[in-house]
């Protein structure tokens, strides 16, 4: 009796394969220069907007990256039916799935390599030049993905078709030169943070509300960072500054504990929810072009308050609010938009916080640099299993019974 379901995962695990084979090569063409003196050819082709500088260049760089990279995922490819043959044989032809896959890569590169007028359009989809319609996306790679391996740091987005190699190297988001806005800067997790992006090569600016500059100390030597202040109600102030951010992160809030007075609904909406609302909308405003699209992303700390109790009502209201409204909003963000899903760390608004602020803002970036969109840090297994079906619901609710804003222009 034919088994389906196995051959069906040979099948889907061979063209897993063969894309991991492609990753790695990619990765070594960037490590060893005997390699890359062939793949260079390959960063030698494209001006930004993806048009070839040259037809010459772009036909060589077929015959020396693209046609050795494809023969190498078919020796793999066939390396890998030879295991199922011996490991699994009733069920071995799934394997050839890869082989098969691998095969329109070298015709690809073939008929690239010939000159064939249509053959870079309908074999070569992630350097099509023309406008982005949409921000990098999470698990496969679209062209504004791509796009960033040449322009932004070549150095990080190696993948070709799937994240997976990117996101176990933290090499899909590189922080390198960005320039990282992050408000709350006084705070703990504000401070750590700030050290973390420096750490990972970014140009980080200190938004706070304080007067005094914020500092850093990166290599136990104190390194003051551009401050800038600021106050909740008035993120009109910071609309010139906006557009020259990179990454902005807001990580700006306030706990008023047991308080229900009037006063204290007011200012808790206003501070954790309208405000950071009000700056990402700034920011949004300022993403205009393909390089904005791909480069400039929004970090929101709405809170594990999102999904369970923080004994404080108010802070929970009000960072469920801000939750609910990134989530409603990325659907139509023309850039990425993460949020930040943190359990108890000690801070100022949280003294008897259980995790070290220090940590948490290491996670951030570590899982930033994985390309995570819900970044996760908790000590509570309970969210890391709640909080994805509840994105997911809500997100599928928004979608449902609201309009994107692309219908109503």
């Amino acid at each position: 009796m034919v088994n389906w379901l196995a051959i069906t995962a040979w099948a889907l695990g061979s063209v897993v394969w063969v894309e991991i084979v492609r990753d790695v090569y990619h990765v070594l063409c960037h490590r060893i220069p005997a390699l890359y003196r062939l793949h260079g050819w390959h960063h030698r082709v494209f001006r930004k907007d993806l048009t070839p500088l040259s037809e010459e260049i772009y036909r060589q760089a077929q015959w020396r990256n693209d046609l050795p990279e494809s023969l190498l995922m078919l020796v793999m490819s066939l390396a890998l039916w030879g295991v199922a043959l011996g490991w699994a044989p009733a069920s071995h032809w799934g394997a050839l799935a890869g082989t098969l896959y691998t095969c329109t890569f070298i015709f690809g590169a073939v008929v690239r390599g010939w000159g064939f007028a249509w053959a870079h359009e309908l074999t070569d989809i992630t350097h099509l030049p023309g406008d982005f319609e949409s921000p990098p996306t999470r698990w496969f790679v679209n062209r504004p993905y791509h796009w960033r391996h040449h322009f932004d740091n070549q150095n990080a987005y190696f993948c070709g078709a799937l994240t997976v190699v990117d996101g176990l190297m933290g090499t899909a988001l590189s922080l390198k030169g960005k320039t990282v806005a992050v408000t709350g800067a006084s705070g703990s997790l504000g401070r750590s943070l700030l050290l973390h992006l420096y750490r990972a090569g970014a140009k980080p600016i200190a938004l706070t509300t304080g007067t005094e500059t914020v500092t850093i100390s990166p290599e136990g030597e104190t390194l003051p960072l551009p401050t800038i202040t600021w106050q909740a109600g008035k993120e009109e102030d910071l609309t010139e500054l906006l557009e020259k951010v990179d990454i902005l992160i807001l990580n700006h809030g306030i706990n008023v504990h047991g308080e229900r007075t009037a006063e204290a609904i007011a200012k808790s909406y206003e501070i954790n929810a309208f405000s950071s609302w009000r700056l990402m909308e700034s920011f949004l405003k300022t993403v205009r072009t393909n390089r904005d699209m791909v480069c400039k992303e929004v970090w929101v700390n709405t809170s594990e308050a999102e999904v369970s109790p923080a004994f404080s009502p108010l802070y929970e209201l009000s960072k469920r609010t801000l939750g609910d409204l990134v989530t409603m909003r990325r659907l139509d963000a023309p850039c990425i938009v993460r949020k930040l899903i943190l359990g108890p760390f000690k801070s100022n608004l949280n003294p008897i916080g259980i995790m070290s602020a220090d940590r948490v803002a290491q996670k951030i970036v570590k899982l930033a640099r994985s390309d995570a969109r819900n970044i996760i840090v908790t000590i509570n297994p309970l969210t890391l299993l709640v909080f994805p079906i509840k994105e997911f619901c809500v997100s599928l609710y928004f979608r449902w019974f609201s309009q994107s804003t692309k219908d109503l222009t």
